[in-house]
């Protein structure tokens, strides 16, 4: 028999608050999409603004100062996640500066703190740049996103192009359908028959003439920019940019015989071209060593996929969250690690509305609408205060991974060493989860170029010495390797490994095919030129 009754219990659970769960997404978000989650924000909170360059901040009536949330105040939340609450009435501002961390060459910090507070400007953001020669301080610096988002597609490229032709009304159609019938790469991957069919009905009559506009608009097509487009296979798609050297004005004997090889290669079999076997091709296009070898170099600068610049442009770009300068050379080398203020918002509360706010006493039926105002003005409190910590986090660990790599800085690839994320995150008291939310999808602007945070983390393979060699630092032995190898004959998996055991590091046949793999680099039976 059940009976009713109540009962008193104890228990603890992790509760994360709203605020703390915007704070967790801020922090995985990347550049781009940080942007976009400002936008929205800002469209949709009224008590949010945009911050000018001298504009006055909103005093909330309290005692308190105006410098930035230091990564003491915000510790607790952002490593441990623990669900506490911020206090309510927290006052946020920016400083003008961009923050930096300087390491010298003992990996101490000699300049700055490692504070994130947000260090915005007024320029546009800068494309994918390396920390020198970086132009991030100009009023007429390009907007990488707006450029990207202003990038015509394939389609609407060709549709330009098409409207400058003196067409019939179904030639223009026919020629309007295979445009839209291009894949991303720029091919027509089915065939006219194919196509026609899925237009034309049982008729013979109509299914022909439909192919025969498809045939007229393919022609036409295939004329346009870029060069190539249009192609029903790898072959065409090169055979259709020969054609167009050879109708340039102007071309040397020798100019022109070479590109007529190159179409006679086109048209055997593209594994030949692929394993550069020049002993068949030599018979096959009746052509002599050296020609052939010229011929191939030829095709080898052509452009295999018409249409990749125009896909999923936006989607490439990249923005460096933190910029790395050296300053200094040898034992006097320094790093200094600074936050790209580009990237970084100027927020601010509204201070008209703010102190409208706090000065209106609603009561009676206002109070319910009084209240909903006095939340949405502690979200946008709230969402300047996690921005503002999203930055600092990114600049902390920044600045630990510089110090645990400072050798690649001065050395490159080659001197990378392992690291894993639980070493950054028992030095910086923050969760491993966290560590990994903020190396994804941020960029770190090097005098070797930019890479992904996540790039600087790798696992350790054993060496003679008893110590660990960076997987990275072993990928870039074997780029050398491949590098330095005789066309003729190059290394096979094995002969790499046993290459890397010279070197000290114990590397397995395995491991080395998955790493030439990785760094896109062909077996050595399609590297070797026959």
């Amino acid at each position: 028999m059940l009976r009713q009754g109540l009962s008193l219990r104890a228990s603890q659970h992790l509760a994360l608050t709203p605020q703390l769960q915007q704070s967790i997404r801020l922090l995985q978000l990347s550049t781009l999409e940080l942007s976009s989650e400002v936008d929205q924000m800002l469209d949709d909170n009224p008590f949010l603004e945009r911050e000018a360059t001298e504009a006055p901040r909103e005093d909330f009536g309290l005692a308190q100062s105006d410098t930035p949330v230091r990564s003491d105040d915000l510790e607790a939340e952002s490593a441990t996640y623990s669900g506490a609450d911020y206090p309510a009435e927290t006052r946020v501002t920016v400083e003008n500066d961009a923050p930096t961390a300087t390491l010298d060459d003992d990996g101490q910090s000699w300049e700055g703190d490692g504070s994130a507070s947000l260090a915005p400007d007024d320029s546009e953001w800068g494309g994918e740049a390396r920390a020198k020669g970086n132009n991030l301080d100009g009023d007429d610096a390009l907007d990488a996103t707006e450029l990207a988002r202003a990038q015509d597609s394939l389609q609407t490229h060709l549709h330009t192009q098409a409207l400058s032709l003196r067409l019939s009304e179904h030639d223009r159609a026919a020629l309007r359908f295979l445009i839209e019938s291009l894949n991303d790469d720029g091919y027509l991957e089915d065939s006219l028959p194919a196509l026609a069919h899925g237009l034309a009905s049982d008729d013979e009559a109509e299914l022909e003439a439909l192919v025969h506009h498809f045939t007229v608009a393919l022609h036409l097509l295939q004329s346009l920019e870029p060069v190539g487009v249009g192609a029903r296979d790898l072959a065409e798609c090169l055979q259709l940019q020969l054609q167009a050297l050879l109708r340039v004005d102007g071309l040397t004997p020798a100019r022109r015989r070479l590109l007529e090889l190159g179409m006679r290669i086109c048209s055997q079999p593209l594994d030949l071209l692929a394993r550069r076997d020049i002993k068949r091709l030599m018979p096959l296009c009746d052509a002599s060593d050296v020609a052939v070898r010229e011929a191939i170099a030829l095709i080898g600068r052509l452009e295999p996929k018409p249409g990749r610049r125009f896909v999923n442009v936006e989607r490439n770009i990249i923005v460096p969250d933190v910029l790395v300068v050296q300053t200094g050379k040898g034992s006097q080398a320094r790093f200094r690690v600074q936050l790209n203020a580009d990237v970084m918002p100027r927020l601010r509360v509204h201070d008209i509305y703010a102190n409208a706010l706090r000065q209106h006493k609603a009561g009676g039926r206002e109070a319910s609408s009084h209240a909903a105002l006095q939340q949405r003005l502690q979200e946008a409190r709230w969402f300047i205060k996690n921005i503002q910590q999203r930055f600092d986090t990114i600049l902390r660990v920044s600045t630990a991974i510089v110090e645990r790599q400072k050798s690649f800085f001065q050395h490159g690839e080659l001197a990378m060493r392992p690291l894993v994320l639980r070493e950054i995150a028992d030095e910086l008291g923050l969760h491993e989860s966290t560590i990994s939310r903020v190396t994804t999808a941020k960029y770190m602007a090097t005098p070797f170029g930019t890479f992904e945070l996540k790039y600087f983390f790798g696992s350790g393979l054993g060496t003679d010495s008893g110590s660990n060699a960076s997987s990275t630092a072993v990928r870039a032995l074997i780029k050398q390797f491949v590098a330095a190898e005789s066309p003729k004959k190059p290394l096979s998996d094995s002969q790499l490994a046993d290459m890397l055991k010279e070197q000290g590091i114990d590397c397995a046949r395995r491991t080395v095919a998955k790493y030439r793999e990785g760094l896109r680099i062909a077996p050595a039976s399609l590297r070797k030129v026959l």
